[in-house]
């Protein structure tokens, strides 16, 4: 009897043990969801708009020519993102770059690129060179940034938040 009791003593705990292990796994997870949630809480609130940019109208919105893309970047965090920059397709850099909240200043808003600091709630506006139209149609644009925290980031033309390597160097 007391074997008996014993082996069933042992089978209990080892299901508790199981049940125990299964709620430190799922804590475990919600734990990593968490920090992940606050990594990529900052760069979440990147916001990207982006359209091409030449003369005359379709009707539809869209330039009847056009020969460069125009690409604003807003900052909606309450921190400063860092060397924020656009690149168009594979191989090219914006051509400029004005900080929307500096137009009255003697420097008309532009800025060097990249941009060192775009502080919280600020905006930019990138333009990519000029090109022939069919340039233009096959290089979109893709915003890269670091978040307070020293993550570098890449925006897509779908957007797509993307992590990138610290050697990424855009």
């Amino acid at each position: 009897m007391t074997l008996r009791s014993q082996q069933r003593q042992l089978r209990e705990q080892q299901q508790f043990i199981g049940e125990q292990s299964q709620n430190l796994q799922l804590e475990r997870a919600e734990l990593l969801a968490a920090a992940e949630d606050r990594r990529t809480a900052q760069a979440r609130k990147a916001n990207m708009v982006f359209n091409v940019v030449g003369e005359g109208n379709d009707g539809s919105g869209r330039p009847t020519a056009y020969d460069h893309w125009g690409v604003y970047f807003q900052n909606g965090s309450d921190e400063a993102f860092f060397n924020v920059t656009v690149r168009f397709g594979d191989a090219y850099l914006a051509a400029s770059v004005v900080e929307q909240s500096a137009m009255e200043h003697p420097d008309h808003g532009r800025r060097t690129l990249p941009v060192d600091q775009l502080g919280a709630h600020r905006a930019l506006t990138f333009e990519s060179p000029r090109w022939p139209e069919a340039t233009v149609d096959n290089n979109y644009p893709t915003a890269y940034f670091t978040d307070a925290s020293g993550q570098r980031w890449k925006l897509d033309r779908h957007m797509t938040l993307t992590p990138q390597p610290d050697d990424a160097g855009l």
